[in-house]
């Protein structure tokens, strides 16, 4: 029997391959190298794996084998695979028989590696300058396949067993990457709490379509789709869409997908708000059960000279700032809302809650239209790339009620480092309180909405949850009896210490 590897072993060896490149190569440059070649590694080891087994069973009969792999999740044509390449490492022009052996991956199988002709792999050069001159570049490129081919990094389905290690490990780098990324970083990954709390929020059913617009890297989408499975004996009936302005971001979601097992997807390559690609036959916006997004915070040049002749009618409640597209978002997201389904979670930097302006209006019409549910403060440094303590906005299509639940979490995590974390039970004091709807002392309120009419509509969350702590009341009487007590203390020690001093000769 074939010794199973634990997630742990593969993600030291994963990160380990990290040092090719490092003190060469930026992190941000050979982050899609080796993101880019597990995923190569996988696909291979998985054919060949069920290549033994084909011939195991049809030993005689190669066209039966060979009838078996053609219908195989990915298709590898003859010397594309990673053992081919590793076979030839020692030779000459590493980097171009890799992009011509990723190239012919993507021509053998259709068009899940492509999308209105853009490919997973376009952005990703490993024959790129980026590497060094050809002969630093074939060194580095020897070592990475040298660090994969290592027994540790070996991915058969029937050594891992369970295909979630290998998108955990895949998952294991991406945050890695983003947390020595930057301000980059929060371009392509939503911590993986923060994923798990919205998903909480939104309690995705059998059966829903469940929309990120911004997806990144598509972790928060799955954690959606995951809640179904668990929540639902196993089931995976839901539907994964997203889109992603970033090219190589894009790739790293598609690739994320296929690597934890989700084939029900469908992610676009552009523009959300100057581009949306998620569209009916009649071109219209298509409209989803749940949408959910962590976009980038108060992005500048998002669209503005566009958005007054917006073809899709996502900003008749007015057109947010020239410089921040938080609410350009946020009403692309609500216009993408099933009329009775639609639920919505949106982290947000806290300014969307009190700017004024446009930005003012547009949120009074969304008050007054009974749309937000919920409002939840979320602890500073939980994101990469920025320190600032973010919000999560819940909107729904379904409301019975005309409050809003106001909840200030920003207490509730646990302290690192570099970067903050929730814990389970922030998570879950979270997702109870929002369902209980019940005002508690210092974490949440329960706002009418002449409450936040009064507020001139304004969301800041202190101006709703007092967690204001009062210091304990000074005893003056006491402190003044102590000090009484002390003075004497010290003029009998002082008294003490002249007879001492008169003892040894010492006083005059």
């Amino acid at each position: 029997m074939t010794e199973r590897i634990s997630q742990d072993t593969i993600n030291k060896a994963l990160w380990s391959a990290c040092d090719t490149f490092r003190g060469t190569v930026s992190a941000d440059t050979y982050r899609d190298y080796v993101l880019t070649m597990l995923f190569l590694k996988y696909i291979s080891d998985v054919w060949q794996d069920h290549y033994d087994n084909y011939k195991a069973q049809f030993g005689d009969h190669p066209e039966m084998i060979e009838s078996m792999l053609a219908s195989e999740r990915f298709v590898l044509p003859k010397g594309a695979d990673f053992y081919a390449l590793f076979k030839e490492r020692n030779a000459p022009g590493n980097g171009e028989r890799i992009d011509k052996a990723l190239h012919a991956i993507e021509e053998a199988n259709g068009t899940k590696l492509k999308d209105a002709g853009k490919s997973v792999f376009q952005d990703i050069s490993f024959n790129s300058d980026r590497l060094g001159d050809e002969k630093q570049k074939n060194s580095i490129l020897r070592h990475l396949l040298e660090d994969f081919a290592k027994p540790s990094l070996n991915l058969r389905p029937s050594r891992v067993g369970n295909l979630d290690v290998i998108g955990n490990g895949y998952e294991f780098l991406i945050k890695n990457f983003a947390a020595s990324g930057g301000q980059k970083a929060g371009e392509f990954y939503t911590p993986p709490e923060v994923s798990e709390l919205l998903a909480r929020l939104l309690e995705p059913q059998p059966g829903d379509s469940i929309c990120d617009p911004a997806c990144g890297s598509a972790s928060l989408l799955m954690k959606c789709g995951r809640q179904v499975t668990q929540n639902h004996k196993g089931s995976k009936n839901y539907e994964l869409l997203g889109q992603e302005a970033i090219g190589s971001t894009w790739s790293f979601a598609k690739m994320n997908m296929f690597l934890h097992g989700e084939d029900n997807h469908r992610i676009e390559w552009g523009d959300t708000i100057r581009s949306p690609k998620l569209l009916d036959d009649k071109g219209h916006l298509l409209r989803f059960d749940i949408v959910t997004a962590n976009p980038p915070f108060s992005l500048d040049k998002w669209g503005h000279d566009e958005a007054e002749h917006d073809p899709y009618h996502r900003f008749a409640r007015g057109i947010p700032p020239k410089t921040k597209g938080d609410y350009a978002f946020i009403l692309h997201m609500i216009a993408t809302l099933k009329e009775r389904t639609g639920r919505m979670g949106v982290v947000v930097p806290h300014g969307v809650l009190f700017r004024g302006s446009s930005e003012g209006k547009i949120r009074r019409k969304l008050i007054e239209e009974n749309l937000l549910d919920a409002v939840i403060g979320l602890p500073e440094k939980l994101f990469f790339g920025t320190g600032i303590p973010a919000a999560i906005l819940i909107f729904r299509k379904d409301r019975k009620t005309r409050d809003v639940l106001f909840i200030d979490a920003s207490r509730e995590f646990k302290a690192g480092k570099n970067q903050n974390t929730l814990s389970e039970a922030a998570i879950e004091t979270i997702v109870s309180t929002y369902r209980s709807r019940q005002s508690i002392p210092k974490y949440a309120h329960l706002a009418t909405p002449e409450e936040i009419a009064e507020n001139d509509y304004n969301l800041n969350i202190p101006r709703y949850v007092d967690t204001f702590e009062e210091e304990e009341e000074i005893d003056l009487t006491a402190i003044r009896a102590e000090r009484v007590a002390i003075r004497e203390e010290l003029l009998t020690l002082e008294a003490r210490m002249d007879v001492y001093l008169k003892e040894l000769g010492y006083a005059s």
